[in-house]
């Protein structure tokens, strides 16, 4: 693997000046809110505006994982992968006209809590804010990490494990601390810079292949090295949005009436996005706040996906490498290097000063998904999880456990990472995209049974859910497993 591009005084001088601004911000918002409180803490006291609101959707749901994993996977496999987030400018909208009203007129904090109210019982509650951790632990937490270490051990040649530490301290302080509040104002600030800086790049990687028309005729030619067979080679429809049901890589099928389920659960029913919207100060902000994120989600496949694949036409011996040899030489790992499409088209195309802005832009997106994550984690096992168990606890000890749970979420999540790291032949946004295909549609058919059919009862729901769960577990295993 060859040595990182030595980081300038400008870019050091760009990085440290981002995590100052974004500490006085942080300072800022503590004077606005209050975090002695459970409304307080956990829902910024139901006090935003259209605008941080809006932000944060944006900032929770676009992490590193989606500007190494996106960009990656645009790499290998074309623009197809870009459906995946253009679906939730619709499915947002959803999220605000239909469900957050509910939400609203229930009063409640958690998307468990609404389950509760609406079936009685408290085993349905309990179950799915188990499995909501599950699953943050095992798709969210850990592949932001994963994939903000290898940008870092890219661009500064750190290890995998002192990159994730060095992540994880400023992240765990900057979220225990800061309450919602702090979180949603750091957002706004944060979603200025992942755009501004996205664009910049992808100004320049286009602008290195010759634009789009130059991507579209270099991009099939895009070969390894020593490539004879059809393993390495660029695939033929890498520019068909809707492919081909027969094919087994992200046919229209799936991208149409497939995405939809997985769009519903995360957009519309994910404690990581109600939550933001729950702490609005009103229902007009809120939805103010989905029609900005619905705009900022065109922005990836322009932003990622199609950099990324000019990453391939720029540097097809290592982003398309496919000989487990090379790519070990490569990137470190024999399972393919197309997690190095984005930051190599950083260390390799952007002048001293605007690496470290890029750099900027991975720390902003990592620290607000995994900042969203852990808050909305606590919230979970705070009010869903041991409140159960100390129905007594007041909300002092209720702030302490959420607090301590963040803690015991980063310990989780570290021992997961070689999983993240064996599956999908190392392709970041497929591993996401399988774990979430198998496991959310029970979800997101409890929720909408929930909301539009008043005759569905708890045992219905309940059991429905479970059984759900296991067939999707029973298919997930074999799928997410190392090549």
């Amino acid at each position: 693997m060859e040595p990182p591009t030595p980081v300038s005084p400008w870019d050091l001088g760009v990085i440290v000046g981002y995590l100052v601004l974004v500490l006085a911000v942080g300072l800022w918002s503590l004077r606005r809110g209050r975090r002695d409180t459970i409304s307080g803490y956990f829902l910024a006291g139901r006090s935003m505006s259209w605008g941080p609101v809006g932000a944060s959707l944006f900032a929770s749901n676009v992490g590193s994982g989606h500007f190494v994993g996106l960009a990656g996977t645009g790499a290998a496999g074309g623009i197809a992968v870009g459906g995946f987030e253009w679906s939730g400018m619709f499915i947002v909208l959803l999220l605000g006209w239909v469900f957050v009203p509910i939400y609203m007129r229930a009063g409640v904090t958690t998307m468990p809590q609404f389950l509760a109210q609406r079936f009685g019982g408290g085993r349905i509650r309990l179950f799915l804010a188990l499995l909501s951790l599950v699953l943050y632990m095992s798709t969210k937490i850990s592949v932001d990490m994963y994939s903000g270490a290898i940008f870092i051990r890219a661009a500064l040649g750190w290890g995998l494990l002192p990159a994730v530490g060095a992540l994880l301290g400023v992240t765990a302080l900057y979220t225990i601390t800061g309450g919602l509040t702090a979180l949603m104002f750091a957002d706004l600030l944060q979603t200025l810079i992942m755009v501004l800086g996205a664009a910049v790049l992808a100004g320049y990687a286009l602008g290195a292949v010759g634009g789009y028309e130059g991507l579209r005729s270099r991009y099939p030619l895009a070969l390894p090295p020593n490539v004879t067979g059809p393993c390495g080679r660029p695939r033929p429809d890498a520019f068909n949005l809707l492919r081909s049901p027969h094919d087994g890589d992200l046919p229209w099928t799936g991208l149409i009436l497939g995405l939809g389920v997985i769009s519903a659960w995360y957009w519309c029913t994910d404690q990581v996005i109600v939550q933001r919207c729950l702490a609005g100060r009103s229902l007009t902000h809120v939805r103010g706040g989905c029609v900005v994120c619905g705009y900022l989600k065109v922005l990836p496949m322009f932003l990622m996906v199609l950099p990324g694949m000019a990453a391939r036409v720029l540097f097809p011996e290592v982003v398309g490498c496919a000989d487990p040899q090379r790519c070990l030489r490569a990137c470190g790992s024999p399972l393919g290097c197309s997690n190095l499409a984005y930051p190599q088209l950083v260390v390799s195309l952007l002048p001293p000063g605007l690496r470290g802005l890029m750099l900027a832009v991975v720390l902003a997106a990592l620290m607000s998904s995994l900042a969203s994550i852990f808050a909305s984690s606590a919230a979970l096992f705070s009010l869903d999880v041991y409140k159960r168990l100390r129905p007594r606890a007041g909300p002092r000890q209720l702030l302490i456990a959420g607090r301590l749970w963040v803690a015991a979420m980063v310990g989780l999540s570290l021992a997961w990472l070689p999983v993240v790291e064996a599956a999908q032949g190392g392709r970041l946004f497929d591993y996401i995209q399988a774990v979430a295909s198998y496991l959310a549609p029970p979800v997101a058919a409890v929720f909408f049974l929930a909301v539009f059919v008043p005759r569905v009862n708890e045992p219905g729901a309940f059991w429905g859910l479970v059984g759900g769960l296991l067939l999707g577990l029973a298919r997930l295993l074999p799928e997410v497993g190392p090549e």
